[in-house]
C-alpha cells in the first residue's frame, strides 16, 4: 500500500487552509491552496467528479489549460469530468471550489453544457468574475475569503435555476451506489422514459447519465488506487468486469496506467483539502472515497 511518508511527500508542496464550520448551500465545499515554493508547479488534474472553480489569489500566474493547450487564468472553471487538465504557475495561491453538478447547474449555468472543459469564470459571471476576486484578494485571511466566496455563491445560487429535481436525485443515486446502479432502473425510479432522462440530464449536468455513472466509479477507483491497493483488488472492489476493464476505464480518463494514477499528486491533497467535505452530492451526503 502506499506509505504516509509518500502521502505527506505528493501534498508538501502545498499550505492547505479549509474552512472552519460547514458551508450554507449543500453540495459546496472549498479549500485554500498556497505552494510551498516560487518554483514551478506543474499539474496533472485527475477528472473529478464535480465543478471546480479555481480562483487564482497569488503573485504569480496560475493558468489551467486543457487537452487542446487553450489557457484560462484568473478565475476559471473546470467542467465536470474535464480530461487532459493541466494547472500550471509559479507562487500559486488559489481558492477552489468543488460544486456538487444540480448546483453548479444553479451557479454557472452554461459550463453545465456538453463540451465545456476549461471556461473563464468571467465568461459566465461578466464582470461579476472580477469583483469577486478583487475582495477575495483583499481578504485578511482564508476564512475571511471563504465567508466571501460563499456570499456570492448564496447570491447566484439563489438568481439561479435550480435543475429538475429527478435529475438532482439520479446523480444522488449515483454517488450513493459510486456508480453502480443501471439508467434503466434510475428511469423507472423517478417515472421517466430511459430518452427522457438521457435527455434532461445531460443538458443539466453535462454528461450522459452512463458517462457520469462510468465517472463516479473511476473516482472511487482513483482513491482506492491512490490509498495503495492493488488494481485487481481495486477492479474486484469496484465494479469493475476485471482488471483490464478498469485499465481501460483509467486511460479513458486520464491517459495514465492505474499505476501512474495511484501516485498522481493532484489525489495524494484530497485527504486534506477535502476531508470533511460534501463534495459529490447535492444535499450534503458525502461518499468516502477510499
Amino acid at each position: 500500500m502506499r506509505s504516509a511518508e509518500q502521502s505527506r511527500d505528493a501534498a508538501s508542496v502545498w499550505d492547505i487552509a479549509t474552512p472552519s464550520r460547514r458551508g450554507r448551500l449543500p453540495g459546496v465545499s472549498m479549500a485554500g491552496f498556497r505552494a510551498r515554493t516560487t518554483g514551478l508547479v506543474d499539474l496533472g488534474v485527475v477528472p473529478y467528479p464535480a465543478v471546480t472553480v479555481a480562483v487564482d489569489l497569488g503573485e504569480g500566474t496560475l493558468t489551467v489549460a486543457d487537452a487542446d493547450g487553450r489557457r484560462r487564468s484568473g478565475g476559471v472553471v473546470v467542467g465536470l469530468g474535464s480530461v487532459g487538465v493541466r494547472g500550471r504557475g509559479r507562487d500559486i495561491a488559489c481558492l477552489q471550489v468543488r460544486l456538487s453538478p444540480p448546483v453548479a447547474h444553479a451557479l454557472l449555468g452554461a459550463c453545465a453544457e456538453p463540451g465545456a472543459a476549461v471556461v473563464s469564470l468571467e465568461d459566465l459571471w461578466g464582470r461579476d468574475a472580477a469583483r469577486v476576486q478583487e475582495r477575495l484578494r483583499a481578504a485578511g485571511s482564508w476564512e475571511e475569503r471563504f465567508a466571501r466566496a460563499e456570499a456570492a455563491l448564496v447570491r447566484r445560487y439563489e438568481a439561479g435555476r435550480a435543475v429538475e429535481p429527478e435529475v438532482a436525485f439520479v446523480w444522488g443515486r449515483m454517488v450513493a451506489s459510486r456508480g453502480g446502479v443501471r439508467v434503466e432502473r434510475l428511469a423507472a425510479e423517478v417515472g421517466w422514459s430511459r430518452k427522457r432522462l438521457w435527455s434532461r440530464f445531460r443538458a443539466r449536468i453535462g454528461l450522459t447519465p452512463k458517462r457520469a455513472a462510468q465517472l463516479v466509479r473511476f473516482d472511487h477507483a482513483a482513491h482506492r488506487l491512490a490509498a495503495g491497493h492493488s488494481a485487481a483488488r481495486v477492479a474486484a472492489e469496484t465494479g469493475y468486469a476485471d482488471q483490464s476493464h478498469l485499465h481501460r476505464e483509467v486511460m479513458a480518463f486520464t491517459g495514465a496506467t492505474p499505476t501512474a494514477v495511484g501516485g498522481a499528486p493532484w489525489l495524494a491533497v484530497d485527504d486534506v483539502a477535502w476531508a470533511a467535505a460534501a463534495y459529490l452530492s447535492d444535499d450534503g451526503t458525502r461518499t468516502a472515497p477510499a
